[in-house]
């Protein structure tokens, strides 16, 4: 039984469900997830589109649709009795719903953990209490986890396997009308309704700044999957031309951009996996900010900063993030080959540290080694 809640979550999820039938193909798999998981083979208890929000008042809003699919996947769970439990990131909604599986004597794997190290740290001492076992992806995590006397192994970052390398950049800017020569930023305005509401106006007034200062500049907007297609009407017209919409296919936008600004969370790391320089945003709602910042453990927010120890992309993240200086950071990046330089050498850094690839796979074993009862191989 599988457990996500965010598209992120259902591209992972997705992933391991595949590596998971590879390993074992009478598995039967089925839980709270999306597409992905479906396509892999999944059987849907509960579809995710509609639940994933950020914030602490914005998850308020969801707990009544929240508390209705944790009723249906606990007696999904109480029915079915599953092998083992994978809890992927969702913290909020996973949190509760793994203590109520662990009650019914099902063993816990918490997969794509969330980021306990970075804020509400209180939080180690519940993951101790729920799960028989954490899988990691960043290398950082694993010693954190063993200092908390919490059973980790550090399996790598799934997306080195799930970015593809995408189209050779002019087919696909002329495929979608763009001219493949002309400088082109992509835009990433989060994979959340609540995220493209408070991010993508701020994107789209930088990205009129940026073509008022760099000549024939264009720009394509990245559309996550179940997003309505009225949240990006915002977007604008930078220029005069409004930004090619494209859904679906982060990858060959990445691929195809000279710049990407792009809101903070998994999105900087698959732009960080093809090294292309970027400028990261983020915006609460004022009362989720001023709740949330107390709680924070770290003086830096993006992935890939935290992946590298320094800060080798410029973070924008709520006041900070305004057009003018989304703009003077992505017009540095466009007109200084030089500096632009430094940060892909340094993303190429990331890339290294995000592990080998086979991380679903390496997920997966260690998922029917819990269900099994079998215990980690010896290193």
């Amino acid at each position: 039984m599988l457990s996500c809640g965010e598209a992120s979550g259902d591209l992972y999820a997705g992933a391991l469900a595949g590596a998971i039938r590879r390993l074992d193909p009478g598995a039967r798999l089925f839980g709270f997830g999306g597409e992905r998981l479906r396509a892999a083979g999944g059987d849907l208890v509960g579809d995710y589109r509609g639940f994933s929000v950020t914030g602490i008042t914005e998850a308020l809003a969801m707990v009544p649709r929240y508390y209705g699919m944790y009723r249906r996947l606990v007696a999904a769970a109480r029915a079915e009795r599953p092998d083992v439990f994978v809890a992927i990131d969702l913290p909020d909604f996973n949190f509760r719903l793994a203590p109520a599986v662990r009650r019914l004597g099902i063993p816990v794997v918490y997969y794509i953990s969330p980021q306990l190290w970075a804020w509400r740290a209180g939080r180690m001492k519940t993951m101790k209490r729920i799960a028989d076992r954490v899988l990691v992806i960043f290398p950082f995590e694993e010693a954190i986890y063993e200092r908390a006397g919490v059973p980790v192994e550090f399996v790598g970052h799934p997306l080195v396997d799930l970015v593809r390398g995408g189209m050779p950049r002019a087919a696909f800017l002329e495929e979608i009308g763009l001219d493949p020569v002309a400088p082109t930023v992509a835009l990433l305005p989060g994979s959340r309704t609540n995220e493209v509401r408070a991010i993508l106006p701020g994107l789209a007034a930088a990205a009129g700044r940026i073509a008022a200062q760099v000549p024939r500049v264009q720009f394509v907007v990245a559309r996550a999957p179940n997003l309505e297609s009225s949240l990006f009407e915002a977007a604008g017209a930078p220029g005069g031309r409004p930004p090619v919409l494209v859904d679906s296919r982060t990858d060959d936008v990445l691929a195809a951009a000279d710049v990407v600004l792009t809101a903070s969370g998994t999105a900087t790391v698959q732009a960080a996996l093809h090294e292309v320089p970027m400028v990261v945003v983020y915006r609460l709602s004022p009362l989720t900010y001023r709740l949330g910042k107390p709680f924070v453990r770290v003086d830096t927010y993006a992935m890939v900063n935290l992946v590298a120890g320094e800060r080798v992309v410029p973070e924008l993240i709520q006041e900070a993030f305004t057009p003018d200086a989304v703009a003077a950071e992505a017009v540095g990046l466009l007109t200084d080959p030089v500096r632009a330089g430094r940060q892909r050498a340094a993303l190429r850094l990331v890339r290294e540290r995000l592990g080998a690839p086979g991380a679903s796979e390496r997920a997966a074993a260690a998922v029917l080694r819990v269900a099994r009862g079998t215990p980690r191989p010896a290193v």
